[in-house]
């Protein structure tokens, strides 16, 4: 009879579909309906990084850390940077006094010697910079070599010598025999260019990174390389959060690697 077929065709439909769900129910354990979908962030390895990392990082990587925050906003979008940027030694201040931090990023390994050794989860080398004199665009002091630094006409500034770029021409400025006539000494290497830029100083010993990075806002005298004094940048991860090795991988990266050669440093 017409009606008999037609609940045997429904009672045959409701075992098949109980038969697939019990297929279901046997497959493999990752298949978990608490996935998320494909394309979310998780904060694995590999994939999407979400969440909040805070950098503090030495003042000269403003504009190369600038540009590897922008890049690592494409691929991984719901991921918040946030780069505070000052001296290297301040930066180690803080840190050591419980600042909130997640990677610390600083001009040379000796500025890495006070940091506390406990709060450390990894340290990698990325880049290498160099010392150059920075005077105005039309040099009115007509600066070309470390020498004449000691004219007592020249105002020349130099970074404090508490901080790396300090200490450095320090160094440099004392292998070369030269006794600058110093009429400034600035908080970070940003402050000390400003003076330059700004015409407040005829010269200034700084990175040639800050040099690069400035686009003509000041002028480049090169330091020969038998006085000059070489600083290897070292980014060190404060705890173990995806975030955290998402940025530093940013920066270890090829393309953080050509940001850091396009703005003047050295490989590590």
């Amino acid at each position: 009879m017409p009606g008999q077929g037609r609940r045997a065709r429904r009672a045959l439909g409701v075992m098949g579909a109980v038969a697939a769900l019990a297929l279901t129910g046997c497959g493999s354990p990752s298949t978990s309906t608490d996935a998320p979908p494909a394309g979310r962030s998780t904060g694995a390895s590999g994939g999407p990084v979400a969440g909040t990392v805070t950098v503090l990082a030495a003042a000269s990587l403003t504009e190369s850390f600038d540009a590897i925050q922008a890049e690592l906003h494409h691929t991984h979008p719901a991921l918040t940077v946030r780069i505070s940027y000052g001296s290297s030694a301040t930066l180690v201040q803080q840190v050591n006094q419980g600042a909130p931090a997640d990677v610390l990023a600083l001009a040379g390994e000796a500025a890495a010697d006070p940091l506390d050794a406990s709060l450390v989860r990894s340290t990698t080398v990325f880049a290498s910079n160099s010392l150059e004199i920075a005077v105005p665009p039309g040099n009115p002091g007509h600066v070309t070599a470390l020498d004449d630094l000691a004219r007592p006409d020249l105002k020349v500034v130099l970074c404090e010598s508490t901080v790396p770029c300090g200490a450095a021409a320090a160094t440099t400025l004392e292998k070369a025999h030269v006794n600058a006539h110093v009429v400034s000494r600035e908080i970070d290497v940003k402050a000390t260019l400003a003076k330059v830029s700004l015409g407040e100083a005829d010269a200034a010993v700084v990175y040639h990174s800050d040099v690069v990075a400035a686009k003509g806002a000041v002028r480049g005298v090169p330091i020969p390389a038998s006085v000059n004094t070489d600083l290897r940048y070292p980014v060190i991860a404060l705890d173990d959060q995806p975030g955290t090795r998402a940025f530093i991988d940013a920066v270890l990266s090829p393309d953080g690697r050509r940001t850091l050669d396009a703005l003047g440093f050295g490989a590590p």
